[in-house]
C-alpha cells in the first residue's frame, strides 16, 4: 500500500509544481491562508485514496476541523495537509510539502511527505523504518552543540509568541544555529535526514505531525510534545522532535 500512496503523492506533486498564481483565501488566525490548489490537491488525493482504501476515514487540512473526530480512532484515517507552507507557496519561498499520514486505529502506520520542488520522497511504515527516495535514513548521533536546530513559531496563535521566541534565544547558545523553514513536515523529515538535531514548535496540528512524526521516529527520533509526553494523535499539540544524539531535553524547554 506504500507504494500506492507514494505513487498518488507524487502526482499531487506535480499539480503544486504546475500552478500559476493560485487564487488565496483567508482563514482564521494571522497570516493563515489557503489557496485554490490546497483545495484541489487535497480532493484528489482523498479521491484516489479511496480507490485503493474505500474503508478510511478521512481528515484534512481543508475541512476546517481542528480535532479528531471519535469515529476516527479505529480502523483507517488518512490525516492529510495538501500544502505544509501555504505561505511558502504562495509567495515561491521554498521548500512546500504535501504531507499524508496513515493512522490504524488512532496510531500512526505509515507516511509519506513530499517536496516535489527537490524531488524528495519520505515515507515510512510503523516498524520498518524511514526511507528517502527508497533509501533508508537515520537521524544524526552527533550531540545538540554541534547540530542545526529548527523552529516554528506558531504564527497562528499568538499566545505562543513570546514563549516561542523566548525558548528560541535560549537554545541558541546551546546549538550551531537556529533555522526556520515555515513548514512543520519539512523540518521534522530534516531531523529524521540527519541534517539537523531538533524541532520544535508551540502548536500544530494533528495533520502537521501525523506524518512526519512517523517518519522520524523511524529515523531513531524521540518525537513527544514540548513536556516529553507522547504525541496524542487527536488534535493539535507542542511537539519537540530530537535526534539519536540529544539524549534529553534542553533545559530551555522546562524553564
Amino acid at each position: 500500500m506504500i507504494d500506492n500512496i507514494i505513487s498518488i503523492v507524487k502526482d499531487a506533486g506535480d499539480m503544486m509544481l504546475s500552478a500559476v498564481r493560485p487564487k488565496i483565501m483567508e482563514k482564521s488566525g494571522h497570516a493563515n491562508f489557503c489557496t485554490e490548489t490546497d483545495e484541489k490537491i487535497q480532493a484528489y488525493l482523498i479521491g484516489r485514496f479511496k480507490e485503493i482504501l474505500p474503508e478510511a476515514a478521512f481528515l484534512g487540512e481543508e475541512d476546517g476541523q481542528d480535532e479528531f473526530a471519535s469515529k476516527m480512532s479505529s480502523g483507517f484515517c488518512f490525516v492529510i495537509d495538501p500544502i505544509d507552507g501555504t505561505s511558502n507557496f504562495i509567495y515561491e519561498y521554498r521548500p512546500s510539502v504535501i504531507s499524508v499520514g496513515l493512522l490504524k486505529d488512532g496510531k500512526p502506520y505509515m507516511a509519506v511527505v513530499y517536496n516535489p520542488y527537490d524531488d524528495m520522497m519520505f515515507s515510512a511504515t510503523a516498524g520498518q523504518g524511514a526511507y528517502l527516495n527508497g533509501e533508508k535514513i537515520m537521524s544524526s548521533d552527533s550531540p545538540l552543540s554541534d547540530s542545526l536546530a529548527l523552529f516554528g513559531t506558531a504564527p497562528y496563535y499568538e499566545e505562543y509568541r513570546d514563549r516561542s521566541f523566548d525558548i528560541a534565544k535560549n537554545l541558541l547558545p546551546l546549538c550551531v544555529d537556529l533555522r526556520r523553514s515555515g513548514t512543520a513536515a519539512w523540518d521534522m523529515c530534516c531531523v529524521a535526514l540527519g541534517r539537523c538535531g531538533l524541532y520544535f514548535e508551540l502548536k500544530i496540528q494533528i495533520w502537521d505531525y501525523a506524518a512526519a512524526a512517523l517518519i522520524a521516529i523511524e529515523a531513531g527520533c524521540s518525537v513527544t510534545d514540548i513536556e516529553g509526553k507522547p504525541l496524542s494523535y487527536t488534535g493539535s499539540s507542542s511537539t519537540l522532535c530530537m535526534a539519536r544524539g540529544i539524549k534529553e531535553i534542553p533545559k530551555c524547554f522546562k524553564d
